[in-house]
Formats: C-alpha cells, sequence, structure tokens
C-alpha cells in the first residue's frame, strides 16, 4: 500500500506542477517589446465639465503620448484588451473567442506586415506611434493594479502598428469570408463585379448570380469592425447655399458602445500645427473623425467588393500548390494560441498557411487562398495623420488619393463652403479583358488572377460641391448621394471595381427628406438626423406584403393585425413600436446579406410570445422595451434598427428588455457659420469614462443622448479654460534606452 500512496502522492505533484506550468506558461513566454530610446514627454490634459480630454503638446509626440494616458484614464480596461489582440494574446484575456483573434493576427502576419512597412513611415509619423506607446507603458506601470495580463507591457510603436495592420480588413468584411472558410461552409457572395452572362442587377435589385451564393455569410464575428451584418452609420454635409449661409458637417457614425472599435472622444493640441477635435478607436494616437480649423470629414462603411478568393490546387502531399504549371511550396509555419479556461491557460498548436496570393485556409473542401485590398499595407497611418492636419481641400483630397486608407466613405465639409463625398476604397486592381468570374472562387493556378495595387483614385466614385448643396452616406451604393441632378451615373464605372448598389431603408429616408428640404437649416437636418421612419420599400414592403396574406388564428391574429396597423415610425409614440422592433432587424439583416427571407409567422410569433412573457401585453410602450443602460442608469430609447436615429443591436436582459449595444454612437455636429470660427457640438452613449463606475464621467451624457441633445465641444482654448472642470499638472515620462 506505500507504493500506492506514493503513487497518489506524486500524482498531486504533478498536477500542481500541471497546474502552475499552465497558469503561468504564457507570460513566461511573452516577450515585452524594448522600449525606445531615450525622451522626455510632456503634455497637459484638461478635462470640460463632461470629462472630455484636451490634450496639448510642445511637440505632436507630445500630444499623442498624452492621447494615451488620458485615454488609459478613462479606459485602460479596453486598451489592454486591444493591446493583447496586437500581440496575439487576446486569447489569453478572452478564451476562445480571443483565440479566434489571434488566429487571425497569424493568418494575415499582421505581425510581419507591421516589421515590414513601419520602418518604412516617415519618422515624425513612426514619432508618435513610438510617443504613444510610452504613456500607455507609464499608465501601466503607475498602475500595476490595473494590468489584466503578466508582460503585456512595455509596448512600442511597432506593437501599436501591428494592431492597425489586424483591424484594417475587418471594415470591409475579411471576417464574412475567413469565417466560413473555416468552417467550410460555402462563400456568400454579395454582387461583385459584371461578368459575361451575369449582366449587373437593376439598383437597389442586386442579387447574387444563380451559381454564386451572396457574400457575406457570418460564422467568424471578430470585435474588430462593424458586424456587416447589422452596419450603420450617416453622414451629412451641406453647403451654405442650402444651409442659410452655414456650412454643416454631421458625423454620425454607427459603431458598438463598447469594446475595442468604440469611440472615444478627445481635442488634441500642438506646438507644430496640430489641432482636431473628434473621436478615435482604443489604439490610435489620432483621431479617425472631426475637424480642424480649416475642414472636417466622417465616414461611414462602404462595401466595394475587395476580396478574392483562390482554390488552390495541391500534390498528393498537399503540401504544394500548382501555379502556371509548376509546383510550389506552401508556406507553413506553427503558432501557439493561448486560451483561457478559467484560470489555467492553454498551449493549443495552429499551422497557419500561405502562398504567394495571401493566406490559406485549408478545410474538407479543398484549399483557398484569399487576397484583399490594402493587403501588407500600413501606410494609413500616415495617411490619417495627414489628414488631421490638412488645411485646404487639395491637401485633404491628396492624402485620400494615395489610397492608403483600405476602404470607407469619407464626406467633406470646410470653411470655405466646400462639401465632397469620396468612396474611398483601395479596390484590387483587376485586370480588364481577363477571363474570370471576379464573383466566384477563382482558379489559384493562374498567376495572371494575381492583381497587384489598387485602382487609380480617379476610378472610384466622388462628388464636390453637388448642385443640390447637399451631400450624405447611410452605407448605401455611392450612387444616390446627392439628389436628382447631381448623383453619379452608375454606367461611368467599370464594373470589375464591384460597386455596391445596395440601399438601406437610412437611405431611403436621407435620399427622399434631403431631396424635399427647402432651406437645411440646424432645425431642418436635425429633424432628419434623428428621424425614425420607415420606407415602405425593399424588406419592409416584402415583411408586411407578407404579413397582409399570412393566415392567422388567435393571438397570432392579434399579433399579425397589431402589426399591420403600425405607422412605420420607431418614435415610441405608436401602439406597435415595440412589436415592429422585435421583428424588423431580422428582416433587414436578410436583405443586407442577400440571405434567405425569414419566415414570416415565425418570427411574428417570438416576437408576440416575448412581449406577452415579460410585458404582458402586445402593446407595451417602445420605451418599455428598448434601454440605455450602464451602471445604475437605465433610460428608455428611441429608434430603430434601420432608422436614421439607429437603435441597431441589443442584448435580451433577464427582464426582457433590450439592452442598446450597437447603433447611434458618437455624434458630431460641426458648423462653420459665416464670419465666424468652426463651432462643434457632441454626445456619446455614456461618458467619457466608459469603463469606470467610480468617474462622475461613466454615465452623465447618457440623458443628453436619449433626448436628443448635444453638448459643446471646446475646441478654441479660450473657450475651454472658461469652463475648465479639472486641469492636470504637466506629465513626463523617460523612457530607457535599449
Amino acid at each position: 500500500m506505500i507504493w500506492v500512496k506514493r503513487g497518489g502522492f506524486a500524482l498531486v505533484v504533478l498536477l500542481v506542477l500541471a497546474f502552475a506550468v499552465l497558469a503561468t506558461w504564457e507570460p513566461m513566454m511573452a516577450s515585452p517589446a524594448a522600449p525606445a530610446s531615450g525622451r522626455t514627454y510632456t503634455a497637459e490634459i484638461i478635462r470640460d465639465e463632461w470629462g472630455v480630454p484636451h490634450i496639448s503638446g510642445k511637440t505632436d509626440a507630445d500630444t499623442a503620448y498624452g492621447v494615451a494616458i488620458a485615454h488609459a484614464e478613462d479606459d485602460f480596461f479596453t486598451l489592454q484588451d486591444v493591446v493583447a489582440m496586437s500581440r496575439g494574446r487576446y486569447g489569453a484575456i478572452a478564451g476562445a473567442d480571443g483565440a479566434k483573434v489571434d488566429y487571425v493576427y497569424h493568418l494575415i502576419d499582421a505581425r510581419g506586415s507591421a516589421e515590414r512597412e513601419y520602418p518604412k513611415l516617415p519618422a515624425d509619423t513612426r514619432a508618435l506611434f513610438e510617443a504613444y506607446a510610452a504613456g500607455l507603458n507609464q499608465y501601466a506601470e503607475e498602475h500595476p493594479g490595473e494590468v489584466k495580463l503578466g508582460n503585456l507591457f512595455p509596448v512600442a510603436g511597432i506593437d501599436v502598428a501591428a494592431g492597425f495592420a489586424l483591424r484594417q480588413p475587418f471594415f470591409f468584411g475579411l471576417d464574412g469570408v475567413i469565417g466560413p472558410l473555416v468552417a467550410g461552409e460555402e462563400l456568400r457572395r454579395e454582387h461583385g463585379p459584371d461578368i459575361p452572362g451575369f449582366p449587373r442587377p437593376p439598383l437597389d435589385e442586386a442579387a447574387p448570380a444563380p451559381d454564386a451564393a451572396p457574400k457575406q455569410a457570418r460564422t467568424l464575428v471578430l470585435p474588430l469592425g462593424e458586424d456587416a451584418e447589422h452596419l450603420g452609420s450617416n453622414a451629412f454635409a451641406v453647403a451654405p447655399k442650402k444651409g442659410g449661409g452655414v456650412t454643416t458637417l454631421v458625423s454620425n457614425s454607427h459603431q458598438p458602445l463598447r469594446g475595442g472599435v468604440a469611440w472615444y472622444e478627445l481635442v488634441v493640441e500642438s506646438g507644430e500645427g496640430w489641432h482636431f477635435a473628434g473621436a478615435n478607436f482604443p489604439g490610435s494616437p489620432f483621431p479617425f473623425l472631426g475637424h480642424n480649423e480649416h475642414l472636417g470629414w466622417t465616414n461611414t462603411v462602404n462595401t466595394p467588393d475587395m476580396i478574392d478568393v483562390y482554390q488552390l490546387e495541391l500534390d498528393d502531399t498537399g503540401n504544394r500548390y500548382k501555379l502556371d504549371g509548376e509546383w510550389r511550396d506552401l508556406e507553413s509555419e506553427w503558432v501557439t494560441l493561448p486560451v483561457r479556461m478559467g484560470p489555467v491557460v492553454l498551449p493549443i498548436r495552429k499551422e497557419v498557411l500561405r502562398s504567394v496570393h495571401g493566406p490559406v485556409i485549408r478545410n474538407a473542401k479543398g484549399a483557398f487562398a484569399v487576397r484583399y485590398g490594402g493587403i501588407g499595407q500600413l501606410q494609413q497611418l500616415d495617411a490619417y495623420y495627414r489628414l488631421n492636419k490638412a488645411k485646404t481641400f487639395a491637401e485633404w483630397e491628396g492624402q485620400l488619393s494615395r489610397l492608403a486608407i483600405p476602404s470607407t466613405n469619407f464626406v467633406y465639409a470646410d470653411q470655405s463652403g466646400t462639401i465632397a463625398y469620396v468612396y474611398n476604397a483601395a479596390i484590387p486592381n483587376r485586370p480588364e479583358g481577363v477571363k474570370a468570374d471576379w464573383r466566384s472562387v477563382l482558379p489559384g493556378n493562374r498567376s495572371e488572377l494575381i492583381w497587384q495595387g489598387a485602382v487609380p483614385f480617379s476610378a472610384i466614385p466622388k462628388i464636390v460641391n453637388p448642385a443640390s448643396g447637399w451631400l450624405y452616406n447611410s452605407n448605401n451604393t455611392p450612387f444616390t448621394a446627392a439628389g436628382a441632378g447631381s448623383d453619379l451615373d452608375p454606367e461611368a464605372f467599370s464594373p470589375t471595381l464591384g460597386i455596391e448598389l445596395k440601399q438601406t431603408n437610412r437611405s431611403r429616408r436621407a435620399y427622399k427628406l434631403l431631396s424635399e428640404a427647402g432651406v437645411l437649416d440646424r432645425g431642418a437636418l436635425e429633424a432628419i438626423k434623428y428621424d425614425t421612419g420607415y420606407e415602405r420599400d425593399g424588406y419592409v414592403a416584402r415583411l408586411f406584403e407578407a404579413l397582409a396574406t399570412m393566415p392567422a388564428e388567435g393571438e397570432l391574429a392579434k399579433a399579425r393585425d397589431l402589426l399591420l396597423s403600425w405607422d412605420f415610425t420607431s418614435d415610441g409614440k405608436g401602439a406597435a413600436d415595440a412589436i415592429a422592433m422585435l421583428i424588423i432587424r431580422d428582416f433587414m439583416a436578410a436583405d443586407y446579406n442577400n440571405k434567405p427571407f425569414p419566415d414570416v409567422a415565425e418570427k411574428l410569433n417570438a416576437a408576440a410570445d416575448h412581449l406577452t412573457k415579460h410585458f404582458g401585453r402586445l402593446d407595451p410602450p417602445l420605451g418599455d422595451l428598448v434601454r440605455l443602460r450602464q451602471g445604475k442608469v437605465d433610460l428608455p430609447v428611441d429608434g430603430g434598427s434601420d432608422t436614421l436615429r439607429a437603435a441597431t443591436t441589443w442584448d435580451v436582459a433577464d427582464d426582457g428588455r433590450l439592452s442598446l449595444k450597437h447603433g447611434d454612437s458618437f455624434i458630431m455636429w460641426i458648423e462653420w457659420q459665416p464670419g465666424q470660427k468652426v463651432s462643434s457640438r457632441s454626445v456619446q452613449p455614456f461618458g467619457a469614462a466608459s469603463t469606470r463606475p467610480q468617474s462622475p464621467h461613466y454615465t452623465d451624457q447618457m440623458a443628453l443622448f436619449v433626448e436628443h441633445r448635444l453638448k459643446p465641444v471646446y475646441f478654441w482654448r479660450d473657450d475651454l479654460l472658461a469652463s475648465v472642470a479639472t486641469r492636470r499638472h504637466t506629465v513626463k515620462t523617460v523612457t530607457n534606452a535599449r
């Protein structure tokens, strides 16, 4: 029996050792970045009464350092997630979901792209990123109790750059291709370039070719960009002749209200001429949208055909692929994905494959390579920085003409009254005249199909100073942007660009309301921005046509009749608003993604059951159903899944309420009035300190947000100092020399 006891003791020891190893291996294996060469940074952080930081420094780099400090003070929790993603370690924090992000990090070679491209950036751009990294490192060093993961810090500028390399392709739907390929599912193609035998469908009636399913199956959804199933943003620009002498730009990007791509508001200023008010995402040293003294812009997601998939012809070993009649070796790399499970982190080995086309995914159907616009490029880090400092439309457009920012619409306005819309996209420069169905999976054995670079800037849609005096985008086709007589002609653009032809309800409403308006002054434009109406067109018309002919009895008939009485607004005043809110999102998503139309009776029955269970009635007020919740604050909110006042997606709480998580987020209203300096107003759904429950700025903007009100932006220093809430002493750091 002694050997049994000894054996049992040895087993316990082995288990303890195994647990210790699994609990500690990941941070021990991680190698922190070497800090940059010695430099002192100095920045001042002044916060207004809403907690929004105004960050200033002698140099741009000093200011970028202060951006990191201020953002960490408000949301170090999320910043750490972004840093972990940028280093392929998110699975050690978020488990299996994080490991999916880490796999894609390795698959698209985000680190390799940063290592190749970051040293090529101009010195002042790299200085910005090094300074930002120094700020993150200082905050982590001064607040060790907040650090989630061992050896996550220090970081260097190249780590921050790797995060950009990871995130940029997901804003045009790369996860909608990688996910189905990993799962071995059929790819869903949307409405890419025309080919012989597959003519372009009529505007707003784009449908997949008969043998090609639509493009956006969502199996792998990563927290890196707008979820394309529910994407949404609005942007408006009005010229002085239409705006009563005022030039107006309205930024209304719809992002998740929390997380790695939630907006963070800030104002930056430096002695080197950088002065900008707007918002960024965690992990960025500069704002992505907003305004400086001279000009401003905002963004909405566009969905050109940016991605091509190639099926490779493999030999019997499965390790070589044929290209132009010759066999080539697949590049193979084994990586270790950390996957947290409770108190331990498991090391999961995964093979990553690449070909000359790009990343390769092997499944039961074969091996598929993926190539996408902007692949391996990192010039957007420099382009956004230069856009921040542009003073004229020519300078601003010159930066966009680089096509360094892979994909997003830009809507622009400036102090001279110029307004513009640019369908910005580094669309693959697919060879004209080559026989290929670019909407389908391409043969991987023909090098002529492996395009290089992007189409020229002159080839993409753009409108400057339309006769209508207004521009807008609501994630719709660029061929409805400025009104009758000012819109672009779809036939003027090559079908190989794969420009989307879709309309959204938001687009239909905006186009109608803008076209009908006389003067688009502040009041008229506010009514359009906060509009909650649905046009009886597209998927909405299909839904209500199906309802009108749907047989039903009992409670289902009551629910049907209630919905048929709906006034097609989600303003919270109608008896049918709540049931409409519950049912309409799934039909919107099916339309956006060319998926099969849902079963109307099934969806209506589910909505009726939900309302009856949680509210005891089919017609509770919309505000009882849809809530904006943060901490102890719980407020009713209006809007719909595809209305200009957007309440796009939500979590269903235990009490049956819908807790908003995606929709109207950061709103910024910018005006250049005659003879006056630029002024702006803004609002966030929660507050500046979105993950700091003890902060007074955790929830202080919520009432403004639900009441359609905006607060002042203190762009000018004199205005800021007149309403300072806190003024930080100068903060400094000296990084260690290598």
